[in-house]
């Protein structure tokens, strides 16, 4: 699934090999995810707090998910933020910020099957137990 985001975002914008950068895409969606104040709770009410709250409810409930382009992430998160979170993981910010605007609305999706935020995913996982249970989903 990131090998066809990356192939949408114009081949990965001309950098590295695909299959790396898939990686660096899902572990830089991660720790966006877990390492947000507030969790992916906390994640959300930033996005509500841009403006953005009828995107990021879109992508709780069970309905169609509204898209997010990569200037209202970067809006919503910073662009300084997004760069520095890039630079740990190895990636160009333009190519982060636009896949993470591809993956955010998909990850926060999966991560709430019942239109709500979960405080204890499915079997008692925490919310980085969930993460790696659905990278095989988006990295093969």
């Amino acid at each position: 699934m990131l090998d066809q985001i990356l192939g949408q975002l114009g081949g990965g914008l001309g950098t590295g090999n695909t299959g790396a950068q898939s990686e660096s895409l899902w572990n830089l969606a991660s720790n966006v995810v877990t390492n947000h104040p507030g969790g992916l709770g906390g994640l959300l009410a930033q996005f509500q707090s841009a403006g953005l709250g009828q995107q990021a409810d879109s992508w709780v409930s069970t309905g169609q998910n509204m898209p997010l382009s990569s200037d209202q992430l970067s809006s919503a998160l910073g662009s300084g933020n997004i760069a520095a979170l890039a630079q740990k993981c190895g990636i160009n910010p333009q190519l982060a910020s636009a896949g993470l605007a591809a993956l955010i609305p998909l990850v926060v999706d999966r991560l709430t099957p019942h239109g709500r935020v979960e405080q204890t995913h499915a079997g008692g996982m925490d919310l980085g137990a969930m993460l790696s249970s659905l990278k095989s989903q988006f990295t093969a």
